[in-house]
């Protein structure tokens, strides 16, 4: 930490002497930028002016209006639109024979414009001395030439579309406009071209591969008909030979019959199982349809009408009823012998079906032998049959392709996959020098160049650097206590500390010179009323929160007090000093205690010589703390432990050489700012630290700073506190113990 055990200072950049200095030489810096403005103005106009024009093709697939849906297969159709497609382009517009066409075209070798010698410049002639350039002497005219021409081309794609750009700059505002139309043409000219020659190449190479297709194709079909006679293979139908034709004829013809038999079978069963049981026959529809069993029933039925009216007037031995008896008796049996002709007839229909089955057997057998052996043969015509039709589909094809190359002969029916959308124009303004844009941008540059050289002239002399303002207080306070420590006499007593304090043991970290030297103190004792007499020492900053209060809470010094400040002011790092020893650092762990019991995250550093609070808060003596962090012996998470009497934590003393721990003591500034990042509140116990010592912990003067004494002593706080307040801090606590009228369970209960 600077200012602190160091000879060097830390300085820091004087803006306000930076801009003070540019003002100082106001009329000089004034001076340069107009001679830069001029000078700039001055090349601005001697430069001869170039003139710059764009011409603009848009690249779209194009076809001739009598195109057909079969186009798309055409051998000569342009690639697909993708951004490689348009990069080839812009290539192809920037290629040799591209070039070499537009300066004939145009004539540009009589341009003086394009000669070798007008295209130097001083850079050019400087990287020829030093060899790393071709001399443009020694190159062929051609080439020569083409190093001219595309030194002044510009071929781009604009803003990912498929329109491209052809700029060109000249001298000569009518060739800016000339060259971007002339090398549209010619590209369109060279792809409408290229489509020519690819249809006519396809041509020429059909005309012979139809003629041979078509002999294939006549031979072809010439072994299908004479495979299919030679092995009586007639077709009846697409897909279907004779045999295969006649065996499902069969086929059906036999389900017919097993149809017809099966009928004519349960039909006489019916009747059979009429006759048998000797149910009524009626119900049978072979019976019932019968013109004979029509007549007898209706005779049948004649005769019972008769039999019943006769039989209400005439006896039952009367002969005219005896008569009508049997002729009933003789229709009954004339109704059997026509119901058993019937079911003859339907048994001989079923015999006459099953016959039927029997032949259609015997014919679908034969014809299965036949269809399978015409099955066999047929493989070896399916197979001309394929062949015969790859070679006429593949002479269609050929055909096809060859009447739209025919039809795209001409000139006009092959366009350019591309199209001018803008033409280029010649130029009025010219696009190089920029005499407005030249002079701003020259005088701006001439300003900040001259501004910057002299804030570094500033810089590097000193005049522009201060030093730090904290470092300057913190150096002052040193130098004030090493002059109080030369006039104190031998037998005064350097740091007051409880009789119980060791005097071979530093009272502090703080304290712990290049050479431990032994210290003898003295004990003191202070009347408990003195703190009555310190109430008009205090910092005004450090008045009672509410003005209604009484004068005795003006002048209460408790812990309790000093928690409610610490906790209401939201202060985040405070640093406690116990002059007299371990009872103040007792009363500072009382304090962090009673902090943590309000609620509030809190971390006690133990920086004294003692160990106190270590002693007092830590399960035990070993435990890894600051003198370990210091040395790189623990890690930062290993130092933090718990009170074993409340939520407050503790990093202890540790169990590292204390010497050899305080020549780390600059990093104890940036230990403190990661627990502050952690905890609402940081309190350090420095025991009977010197202000040379607190200067070490933290720069900033608004750190709070508690003078822990139980028994205060007004000449011991007074001098305390006029060293602190010499050094910078005015932020000074008076904490004189607990306050014994209030019972330590009710403070709690009112935090």
């Amino acid at each position: 930490m600077s200012g602190v055990n160091s000879t060097q200072q830390d300085v820091d950049i004087d803006l306000a002497q930076l801009f003070r200095a540019v003002w100082q030489r106001r009329v000089r810096v004034i001076a340069i930028t107009l001679a830069g403005a001029c000078a700039a103005f001055a090349i601005a106009k001697v430069m001869a002016p170039e003139y710059r024009s764009e011409a603009r093709i848009l690249i779209e697939q194009r076809a001739p209006a009598f195109a057909t849906t079969t186009s798309g297969n055409d051998a000569g159709a342009g690639p697909l639109l993708d951004e490689l497609n348009i990069a080839s382009q812009v290539q192809i517009l920037q290629s040799a024979d591209l070039v070499k066409q537009v300066i004939t075209n145009l004539k540009l070798y009589d341009r003086p414009e394009f000669a070798a010698g007008n295209n130097s410049s001083a850079i050019s002639d400087i990287l020829i001395k030093l060899h790393l350039r071709q001399p443009a002497a020694d190159k062929a005219p051609e080439e020569r030439m083409l190093d001219a021409f595309t030194s002044r081309l510009q071929v781009y794609q604009i803003n990912s579309s498929r329109v491209i750009g052809i700029s060109f700059t000249s001298r000569n505002p009518d060739l800016a406009a000339s060259v971007p139309n002339a090398m549209a043409q010619v590209y369109l000219s060279m792809q409408s071209g290229a489509k020519l020659d690819s249809n006519s190449e396809a041509t020429r190479w059909l005309e012979p591969e139809i003629a041979k297709l078509r002999d294939k194709v006549s031979e072809a079909e010439k072994k299908v008909a004479d495979y299919r006679s030679a092995n009586g293979l007639l077709q009846t139908s697409q897909n279907s030979n004779f045999a295969t034709q006649q065996l499902a004829d069969i086929s059906t013809q036999l389900a017919q019959v097993r149809g017809d038999r099966a009928n004519a079978e349960a039909r006489a069963q019916a009747v059979r199982s009429a006759l048998s049981s000797g149910r009524s026959t009626d119900t049978l529809a072979d019976v019932a349809g019968s013109q004979a069993i029509q007549r007898l029933k209706a005779t049948q039925s004649n005769l019972e009408s008769q039999i019943s009216d006769l039989s209400t007037t005439l006896m039952d031995g009367h002969p005219r009823l005896k008569s009508l008896r049997a002729q009933l008796a003789d229709i009954r049996q004339q109704i059997e012998r026509e119901t058993q002709r019937i079911l003859a007839s339907i048994e001989n229909e079923a015999k006459v079906a099953q016959l039927r089955e029997q032949q259609l057997l015997a014919q679908s057998n034969t014809l299965k032998a036949d269809s399978a052996r015409a099955g066999e043969d047929e493989v070896g015509l399916n197979a001309l049959e394929r062949e015969a039709t790859a070679e006429r589909q593949l002479l269609e094809t050929y055909l096809a392709r060859y009447r739209e190359a025919a039809s795209r002969v001409d000139k006009n029916s092959s366009p350019a996959d591309a199209r001018i959308v803008s033409t280029a124009v010649e130029p009025v303004d010219p696009s190089f020098p920029k005499v407005g844009p030249i002079v701003v941008v020259a005088t701006l540059a001439t300003f900040l160049l001259t501004a910057i050289v002299i804030m570094l002239s500033e810089l590097f002399s000193g005049r522009a650097l201060r030093p730090v303002g904290s470092a300057r207080k913190e150096d002052a306070a040193v130098l004030e206590i090493a002059k109080r420590a030369q006039t104190v006499p031998a037998s005064a007593p350097v740091r007051p500390v409880t009789p119980a304090s060791s005097v071979e043991a530093p009272t502090s970290m703080l304290s712990v010179p290049a050479e431990e030297i032994p210290v003898q103190v003295a004990n003191t004792a202070v009347a408990p009323e003195a703190a009555i007499a310190l109430g008009a020492a205090i910092a005004p900053d450090h008045e009672p929160r509410q003005a209604g209060h009484a004068a005795e809470e003006e002048e209460d010094f408790s812990i309790q007090s000093v928690a409610d400040y610490l906790i209401d002011s939201g202060s985040r790092l405070a640093i406690a000093i116990s002059p007299t020893g371990d009872n103040g650092s007792t009363a500072t762990v009382m304090l962090a205690r009673t902090i943590a019991d309000a609620g509030c995250r809190i971390v006690l550093v133990d920086m004294t010589g003692t160990g106190c609070p270590s002693k007092l808060m830590a399960e035990h003596d070993e435990l890894p703390g600051v003198t370990d962090l210091l040395c790189s012996e623990a890690a930062f998470g290993d130092t933090i432990h718990p009170d074993r009497l409340s939520d407050a934590h503790i990093v202890p003393q540790g169990m590292s050489d204390l010497a050899r721990a305080m020549r780390g003591a600059d990093r104890l500034s940036l230990i403190l700012d990661a627990l502050n990042s952690a905890y609402d509140i940081v309190l350090v116990e420095c025991g009977a630290a010197e202000v040379s010592g607190v200067a070490r912990l933290t720069r900033s003067k608004e750190t709070e700073i508690v003078l822990s004494m139980p028994e205060p002593d007004e000449s011991q706080f007074i001098a305390a506190m006029t060293e602190f307040q010499k050094a910078g801090y005015e932020h000074i606590i008076l904490m004189s113990g607990w306050r014994e009228e209030h019972d330590p369970d009710t403070r709690r209960d009112a935090a």
